[in-house]
C-alpha cells in the first residue's frame, strides 16, 4: 500500500511539472473570436503575432479600412503584425506588457495571456479601465 501511495505521489508531482507553462508554449497559430487567424512567434526575446488568414472576418474585409492612419487604410490585413512586445513573466507564468491592434475599430489594446490549454489560450485585453477575457482556439 505504501508503495502504491508513493508511486501515485510521484506521478502527480511529475505530471504537475510537465504542465508548467514555458515561454515558447505560446508559439503557434490561433483563431480569434473575430475570425482572424493569427500566428504568434518569437522575435528578439519578445512575442509577436501576425494575421495569416481572415476566415470570414468582417464580411470579407481584406484591407485595414479602420486604421486611424489614413495612409494605411489600403494596407492588406494578411501579414499585418497586430500583436507586439509580449514578454514572458516566469514568476506569474503569464505573457504580459503586450499591445494588440484591433482592425475592427482601429484601436490598440493592452494584452496579457494568462493560460495555455491544449486547444486554447486565455487572453485578457484592456483599454483604460475596461477589460475583457477571451479564449483563442489553437489551430493545428
Amino acid at each position: 500500500m505504501l508503495k502504491f501511495k508513493l508511486t501515485t505521489f510521484l506521478i502527480i508531482i511529475l505530471t504537475s511539472f510537465s504542465f508548467a507553462q514555458q515561454a515558447n508554449d505560446i508559439i503557434g497559430k490561433y483563431r480569434l473570436p473575430n475570425n482572424l487567424d493569427v500566428e504568434i512567434f518569437e522575435k528578439e526575446g519578445k512575442f509577436m503575432g501576425k494575421i495569416i488568414a481572415l476566415s470570414g472576418h468582417e464580411n470579407g474585409t481584406k484591407m485595414d479600412v479602420n486604421n486611424p492612419d489614413k495612409s494605411k487604410r489600403n494596407d492588406s490585413l494578411i501579414g499585418k503584425v497586430i500583436i507586439e512586445n509580449l514578454e514572458y513573466n516566469k514568476e506569474e507564468k503569464e505573457w504580459i506588457n503586450g499591445k494588440m491592434y484591433g482592425p475592427e475599430k482601429g484601436l490598440v489594446f493592452n494584452l496579457k495571456i494568462t493560460k495555455i490549454k491544449q486547444n486554447e489560450i486565455e487572453v485578457v485585453g484592456s483599454k483604460f479601465l475596461f477589460w475583457k477575457t477571451l479564449k483563442w482556439e489553437r489551430l493545428n
